[in-house]
């Protein structure tokens, strides 16, 4: 006797993949591994597992954790892919991938910001060069935000990352509330910038020797002498 297949529950378990994502990711600047990585991105979202480390994506790839890191990076760097926070019932807030960049840029035709048009991609290099480790696709999105929704210059950015180090506080949050504060005041130049940061360091007590010591501030005071 025949064994019965049951059709309706295989098909249950089945991914809907976009067939012009399959025809177009080369177009769009994505390689193999990272469409693939995609695909897994997406079926991790269906079940309900909305930001998947990648340690679990590397269960089902080829890639380690350390690559699959790196690919989820690339995807953010290139603007297909982005996090998001949510809020649950309990009103605890979480955060969670989505594809959304990605679907937009592949069923409106349009094309996505790529790294070359924030000054060759030197943006995301300096930041990792500067706290000395790969940035998190956390980092990567809020670098996002301040050049997408916030439509900040990579200049100014940069300009806000120097003034960070040179007061010895190298973290995103404190980046972020020097934009702020210069957004506050007006601030949309780099020269402005620097005016203003010249003239509030001039206020400032000169540092102890023990602070001068713990790192070489040439090359940021370069900064704020007009030397990019």
């Amino acid at each position: 006797m025949t064994r019965s297949i049951h059709y309706q529950n295989l098909l249950i378990e089945q991914l809907p993949i976009p067939t012009k994502l399959l025809t177009s990711y080369k177009s769009l600047g994505l390689n193999e591994t990272e469409t693939m990585l995609v695909l897994q991105l997406h079926r991790f979202l269906s079940e309900k597992n909305e930001f998947p480390t990648p340690g679990e994506l590397a269960q089902t790839s080829t890639l380690n954790e350390q690559e699959c890191a790196k690919t989820l990076r690339k995807l953010i760097q290139k603007n297909y892919l982005s996090i998001q926070q949510k809020q649950n019932k309990e009103n605890r807030v979480s955060e969670v991938y989505s594809l959304d960049p990605l679907w937009n840029i592949l069923f409106t035709e349009s094309k996505p910001k790529t790294e070359t048009e924030y000054e060759d991609g030197t943006l995301f290099i300096l930041f990792e060069q500067e706290f000395g480790r790969p940035i998190s696709p956390f980092e990567i999105e809020t670098i996002n935000v301040w050049l997408d929704e916030d439509d900040l210059e990579p200049s100014l950015i940069k300009a806000a990352l120097r003034e960070s180090v040179l007061m010895g506080k190298l973290n995103f949050k404190y980046i972020d509330r020097i934009l702020r504060e210069w957004k506050k005041k007006g601030i949309l130049t780099v020269e402005q910038a620097r005016e203003s940061s010249k003239n509030f360091h001039k206020k400032q007590t000169t540092p102890s020797n023990k602070d001068t010591e713990k790192r070489d501030t040439s090359f940021y005071y370069n900064w704020l002498e007009g030397e990019d």
